[in-house]
């Protein structure tokens, strides 16, 4: 059985089965809907049921409320139609139709960048190339049907190797996997790419990068491509982390600034340790955005990194000025540890 669902305010429709989330639906229809995890965790789904029922199914509470879901807001990558359908969410103005497909992948190379971050390399079939837009991610399909999803650490003209950054999640299946046990030329299923945090390059607006850990990996796919692009758009780039350590690829980030006259980097120590010898900006990596700027009204900005961060720079950000339109973000969210 498949339902109708018609959207606002484009007037839009696509069919969905009734085994499909809306956001599944979407995709295989070619409409463009925002989302970011699939996994009711990031709230990039988020919108409004106009008329007709869904399920909800698992999601994580603090993404959305209780009295938002008695208002008909829903997550539509969670959301299930019982009926037709009319919703409200701003679909998305992209020219490219771009799918998702499985592929197989060879772990070219396997590079510790810091005691608990990993690059991983991905090598295409020699007659394949993915098309994507810097900042999409892949999911990693395991032997046991588990999906473990990662960004694009690489611009879209690099398609025949693709570069991922690992976090090790202590207790997590998957990274303890890659840390501990895989090999080079390990082959992996991969399908993709999904998501829509990407660069808008359609707005004259300077842009800031807003970044935590792992989540500059979207981020620097994004700056190459904008580069290679020769874009000139004035970007200023906040990566927060730890301690000085957990700036990987500082060099790179500190190149782009010195190389190229738009970019900016500002790298931001939340616990700095006396050994690091720390001269530049400390606390959390939000805050310093807010300190820099008093109206963020004039700028696009885009963040990336664990769901608390994003979720909380959000709504600085939105307070500091910046229209709820021109905040793209990412926020990756983990599979529960193994129980042992």
């Amino acid at each position: 059985m498949s339902y109708t669902i018609t959207l606002l305010p484009s007037g839009h429709t696509f069919q969905a089965k009734s085994s499909q989330t809306i956001i599944e639906a979407a995709m295989d229809a070619g409409v463009h809907l925002p989302y970011g995890c699939r996994n009711g965790a990031c709230g990039a789904c988020k919108g409004k049921v106009v008329a007709g029922k869904v399920h909800l199914e698992d999601y994580q509470s603090s993404v959305i409320s209780e009295d938002e879901i008695k208002n008909g807001m829903t997550l539509f990558c969670r959301a299930i139609a019982l009926e037709n359908l009319t919703i409200e969410i701003k679909e998305l103005a992209i020219t490219n139709n771009i799918r998702p497909k499985i592929f197989p992948v060879r772990v070219e190379s396997l590079e510790a960048l810091t005691h608990d971050v990993m690059l991983m390399k991905l090598k295409l079939p020699s007659t394949d190339k993915l098309q994507f837009v810097a900042g999409q991610y892949l999911e990693f399909l395991l032997k046991d049907g588990k999906r473990r999803a990662f960004s694009i650490a690489s611009p879209s003209y690099e398609s025949s190797l693709l570069e991922i950054h690992l976090r090790l999640i202590p207790g997590g299946e998957f990274t303890e996997y890659v840390f501990k046990e895989m090999k080079e030329k390990s082959i992996l299923r991969v399908e993709g790419p999904f998501g829509n945090f990407f660069l808008r390059d359609d707005s004259t607006k300077p842009i800031i990068f807003v970044a935590g850990g792992t989540g500059f990996a979207p981020i620097k796919g994004m700056i190459e491509e904008s580069i290679e692009k020769k874009l000139t758009r004035p970007i200023k780039l906040y990566r927060g982390a730890r301690v000085l350590e957990d700036l990987y690829m500082d060099a790179l980030c500190k190149k782009w600034a010195n190389e190229i006259k738009h970019i900016e980097y500002i790298p931001v120590l939340s616990e700095s340790l006396k050994e690091d010898a720390w001269q530049g900006r400390t606390g959390l990596v939000h805050r310093a955005v807010l300190e820099d700027f008093v109206n963020l009204n004039d700028y696009q900005l885009y963040c990336c990194g664990a769901p608390q961060m994003v979720e909380v720079a959000h709504k600085a950000f939105i307070a500091q000025g910046l229209s709820e339109d021109e905040f793209y973000s990412d926020a990756f969210t983990f599979a529960a540890p193994i129980k042992k």
